[in-house]
Formats: structure tokens, sequence, C-alpha cells
């Protein structure tokens, strides 16, 4: 398991509703979160790779729509996931989310352009 990230140069907080902006982005799920602020991403399908890292304050990317995405989310301590490519969050994961505060973003984005303009505004990688 990673423990200790390593310290950028950029490493700075970015609040999620300027997240929301940056990726042309719609809040699915949590609206009443948007001041949190996250200092690293991660970007993965594989949910054993998620589940590998130490997660406080991490924005999750993911192109993973199904209830899964929200049950690894949750045992990983993360709190806002952004859906990309336009994926759609069922029913089941919106009241899922919901009850475990986590924030659910959506963008039309790739997964490749939006942690690009997130790295570019100073947003660092977990490792």
């Amino acid at each position: 398991m990673y423990k200790k990230r390593p310290r950028f140069m950029n490493d700075k907080q970015l609040k999620l509703s300027d997240i929301v902006t940056m990726l042309e982005g719609k809040v699915i799920c949590g609206d009443a979160f948007l001041e949190r602020a996250v200092s690293h991403g991660f970007a993965s399908d594989l949910l054993s790779d998620v589940l590998t890292m130490d997660s406080h304050d991490v924005l999750w990317l993911t192109g993973l729509s199904n209830l899964q995405t929200i049950r690894t989310a949750e045992m990983a301590d993360i709190s806002q996931i952004v859906l990309v490519r336009d994926k759609v969050a069922s029913p089941e994961m919106l009241e899922l989310a919901k009850e475990n505060h986590i924030v659910l973003i959506q963008t039309r984005l790739s997964m490749f352009r939006s942690v690009g303009l997130l790295y570019q505004a100073g947003l660092s990688p977990v490792f």
C-alpha cells in the first residue's frame, strides 16, 4: 500500500466547485459539499489500484459507473468522484453516494483531457 505521497512544487488545493467549472461538469450528487477542497488527483478504472492508495483529500476520476465504484470509494475513504466520458450514475449509485456524503461529478470530457486540465490548474498526482 502506498503510504507517502511525493510533494510537488505545484501542490495546492482546488475547490470542488472550481473543478466542476473547469471540467464543464455537472454535480449529480452532493452539491452541498462543493466547498470541499482537494490537493491530489487519481485517475483509474481499476478498483484494486484505488484500494492501494492513502486517499486523504483525493479526487478520483474514473469511467466506471456501477455500484462497486461507490463501494470502493467508501472503503478507500474517498469523498469525491468524477465520472468521465458522460458516464451516467444509476439510482442505486446515487443513493449510496448520498448516504456516504460522496460528491459525484459528471463530465463529457475524456479522462485524459480531464486529468490534463486538473494538473495544469495545480492538482498534484497521488504518486
